[in-house]
């Protein structure tokens, strides 16, 4: 036990000991013989070998999305001989994909050989966006098969291709690509302006002023929920053109202006009581995000608020989703980070914000939020 890290004292702690343990071949091979270590034992092997092949599970659900397997479900129960020829996948084939879903509780394989939808497994078609999501994770596995080198920084990525937005104030120059992007950032944030609304009261506000908000889509389920505000929308040109489209659609073309411009090179639109940063910050280094939070503040009067919605880091307490996915997520588009809430305090006080407060939300991974006001003197 010479390798046992030592505590302050020299001596090891109960921590160190019992990781010491844990890590030596012979005290595992013993755990395994003992009734009371058996569970345990086998309880982590189970919990370390789901990590290992954490991969292979994402990649049974983009294969069940490309393949409309769970669509074609949704109408009931079918077998693999079913569902193989309209699929173009050998019967075989389809049996071992059916086999693994219902292994990992998005499907469920019935006496009869048949399988269908888990609860889990149906939630996943009615989750706004999330099919889309899925899909586009293709670039993200992509940078992610070589972590080493995406954490050396060593080489472009997928996503900093797919998100060119973030470069500058020009934005995405290939229309199918602004397309994918737009549509991407509407659908995902049907679920972030749900949470922000359970978070935030926007019913007193007179002009609420979106910043990076795409083809306003969070504006848009602001306006519906709250009759007052007057609804404004700042994003790059080539990104809010289909913004007004929406608004008309929504009955809303009457209550919202559109400010195409960057946050990076223009002036942002005075007059706004309150200012909306939704899945903004985490998109940018720290540098961009503390003039962004200098120009929110300049541009709001005396007691204008201040609304930031985003997943964030657990900080002390590491998240199991946002520091893992999104804090890879925004190291492979390679202009952003993801941070705490005490992080995020932190900037927002040194742009001059004050009664800062943090809002859990009930979805982390979907997102939390935080307000702050712009002081009276």
């Amino acid at each position: 036990m010479a390798d046992i890290p030592q505590s302050v004292s020299g001596r090891p702690s109960i921590g160190a000991w019992i990781t010491g343990l844990a890590g030596s071949r012979r005290f595992q091979a013993f755990a395994a013989r003992v009734p009371g270590l058996r569970a345990i034992a086998r309880a982590e092997g189970a919990a370390i070998f789901d990590v290992v092949q954490g991969f292979v599970r994402s990649q049974t659900l983009v294969a069940l999305v490309e393949l409309r397997v769970l669509h074609r479900l949704s109408d009931g129960p079918a077998t693999a001989e079913t569902l193989a020829p309209g699929s173009e996948v050998p019967v075989a084939r389809m049996q071992i994909l059916l086999q693994s879903a219902a292994a990992i509780g998005l499907l469920r394989r019935r006496r009869d050989g048949s399988f269908a939808l888990t609860l889990r497994g149906a939630s996943i078609l009615g989750v706004p966006g999330l099919e889309a999501m899925i899909r586009h994770h293709r670039a993200f596995y992509a940078d992610m098969s070589d972590p080493v080198a995406l954490l050396r920084g060593a080489r472009q990525t997928e996503l900093a291709q797919f998100w060119p937005y973030v470069f500058g104030a020009e934005g995405a120059r290939d229309p199918e690509v602004t397309s994918t992007y737009s549509d991407l950032m509407a659908q995902s944030q049907t679920l972030v302006a749900e949470d922000t609304l359970r978070l935030v009261d926007f019913g007193k506000v007179r002009r609420l002023l979106d910043i990076g908000g795409g083809t306003g889509a969070f504006l848009t389920a602001v306006g519906l929920a709250c009759p007052a505000p007057r609804l404004e929308l700042f994003d790059l040109p080539v990104v809010v053109e289909g913004a007004a489209t929406r608004f008309a659609r929504a009955g809303l073309a009457a209550r919202c202006a559109i400010h195409p411009g960057s946050f990076r090179d223009d002036p942002l639109p005075q007059g706004a009581d309150a200012i909306s940063l939704i899945r903004v910050l985490y998109d940018h280094n720290d540098s961009t995000v503390a003039n962004l939070l200098a120009s929110v503040h300049g541009a709001l009067p005396p007691g204008g608020r201040l609304v930031i919605s985003e997943p964030m880091s657990g900080g002390g307490a590491p998240d199991p989703i946002t520091d893992v996915y999104f804090a890879f997520y925004t190291l492979a588009m390679q202009t952003g980070r993801t941070r705490s809430a005490v992080e995020i305090s932190r900037m927002l006080t040194d742009a001059g914000f004050c009664n800062i407060q943090i809002r859990n939300g009930f979805r982390p991974y979907v997102t939390s939020v935080i307000t702050a006001e712009r002081g009276m003197g």
